[in-house]
């Protein structure tokens, strides 16, 4: 099972030996193994180089499998979706050497801090019918006091749609942003988690990083091609499934909503109903904790529910949120 993350067999059998003990000798590891003690003590220092064993004298312990495993899948999944994104690039510059296109053509690699946030100002400026985003946590080269374009974009009618990554909503002042932009125009969805940041510009340019790595310094410019084609695809497939934020009702009378439904309560309901925990939501809401579970509560009882899976239902089904 683990030989598709880089760990061999010798390694496998003494990790999985390891795991069903609390602490094991490499004598016990052998004999619960079948392998020579020089393979086990091999196959130890192995284990902790990659974190997933430590070593307490002559006793050694697992570490936690959800904990080191996981973080070995999460890289693996990262470098295969930095391995599609590469296969694409290799696709589209093999296909433009068929038909006399230069690659350059295609995709321009930007460098340096100042020339990737000059890019992201003229793509914002490029748009002139629709703009798509996917937005990750802490951005590396703009500043969401940057974030102006988007309102000139919004005024001039440009249609906006943004997939936000869930753990974007829990940065310090992101829900106000949120609200404030939803209420300018913008259409914002949230995904548990997204592959890359990115923008997009009608179907003509895309921006994005060159490396998940580069902290920003470096992007690559995609003008309308093939490749473009596939981002605007990944992006309507994540729009597609990602969870609706909405911050208020969509009436000032809306149907069903009981007049005991306040405000407060449409924004704690629809920061809950995208993922985050009641401290999250007293945070970016600036009330307290025991505020947030007591209006649960109080909404819970105007539902006639017992659960909060039976709240959020209810509340997307009544359009409280």
């Amino acid at each position: 099972m683990l030989t598709s993350l880089g760990i061999g067999p010798d390694e496998e059998q003494v990790y999985r030996a390891l795991v069903l003990r609390p602490s094991a000798t490499v004598a016990d590891l052998a004999a619960a193994t079948y392998l020579a003690e020089a393979d086990v003590a091999a196959a130890l220092r192995l284990l902790r180089e990659r974190g997933l064993a430590s070593a307490d004298g002559t006793e050694h312990l697992a570490a936690p499998p959800a904990v080191a495993l996981g973080q070995l899948v999460r890289d693996r999944r990262d470098e295969l979706r930095q391995a599609e994104l590469d296969l694409i690039l290799l696709a589209e510059a093999h296909r433009l050497a068929g038909d006399g296109r230069r690659a350059s053509d295609v995709v321009e690699v930007i460098t340096g801090v100042d020339g990737v946030r000059h890019r992201f100002f003229q793509i914002h400026q490029a748009a002139r019918h629709e703009f798509r985003a996917f937005v990750r946590p802490n951005p590396a080269v703009v500043e969401a006091a940057d974030h102006a374009e988007e309102e000139h974009a919004l005024h001039r009618g440009v249609r906006y749609r943004v997939v936000l990554d869930r753990a974007v909503l829990s940065g310090p002042g992101m829900a106000q942003r949120a609200t404030d932009t939803i209420a300018a125009g913008e259409e914002i969805r949230i995904a548990d988690s997204l592959p890359l940041k990115m923008l997009i510009a009608d179907n003509d340019l895309a921006l994005l990083p060159l490396a998940p790595d580069s902290g920003g310094a470096a992007a690559i410019l995609v003008h309308a091609s093939g490749l473009l084609e596939a981002l605007v695809a990944l992006f309507e497939g994540v729009w597609e499934r990602a969870y609706p934020l909405r911050t208020s009702p969509t009436g000032d009378d809306v149907i069903g909503r009981p007049a005991e439904v306040e405000e407060l309560d449409t924004r704690i309901l629809a920061l809950l109903l995208a993922g985050l925990t009641d401290q999250a939501v007293a945070g970016q809401l600036d009330v307290s904790l025991r505020t947030v579970q007591r209006r649960v509560h109080a909404l819970m009882e105007i539902a006639g529910v017992q659960t909060r899976i039976q709240l959020g239902w209810a509340a997307a089904r009544r359009d409280w949120a």
